[in-house]
């Protein structure tokens, strides 16, 4: 065989070895009620979560505590799911704006339940401000 030859085929062989080890890593999207059934069948691995945050009569949110001068890891709310299944949920490593996490319209919470709570390792955000964009009105002119 020639070099190039097996050069390639080491390349090939390492590519394979790269995806095979990422697709593992790979987390799904479930509901609140799906990921509690995975965590009971023994399953660790992580899961997305998609919710908005809850919200009282006059919609502002409710349910979150975080203190930072107490503890400026912990942050825990209350994040209900698209099957409007309300949970608590706890992260150690809370996003850097809490003004802009309180006006999410979505959050994706990543983590997966343990002991019965559901632990996030990453927030993400949904802000609407942040990404309308401004339109304007154009009048035909004759």
């Amino acid at each position: 065989m020639k070099k190039t030859h097996i050069f390639g085929i080491v390349v090939v062989a390492m590519a394979i070895g790269i995806i095979v080890s990422t697709a593992g890593d790979a987390s799904t999207y479930v509901t609140f009620s799906e990921a509690f059934a995975l965590a009971e069948n023994g399953n660790e691995n992580k899961v997305h979560v998609i919710g908005e945050l809850q919200k009282d009569g006059s919609n502002n949110v409710v349910g979150v505590k975080y203190n930072p001068g107490l503890d400026p890891n912990f942050l825990a709310f209350t994040l209900v799911d698209d099957n409007k299944e309300a949970h608590e949920v706890v992260c150690y490593q809370p996003p850097a704006s809490m003004t802009d996490f309180e006006k999410s319209e979505k959050v994706v919470v990543i983590g997966r339940v343990i002991k019965g709570q559901f632990v996030a390792s990453e927030i993400l955000m949904k802000c609407p401000s942040k990404y309308e964009e401004n339109t304007l009105k154009v009048s035909e002119v004759r």
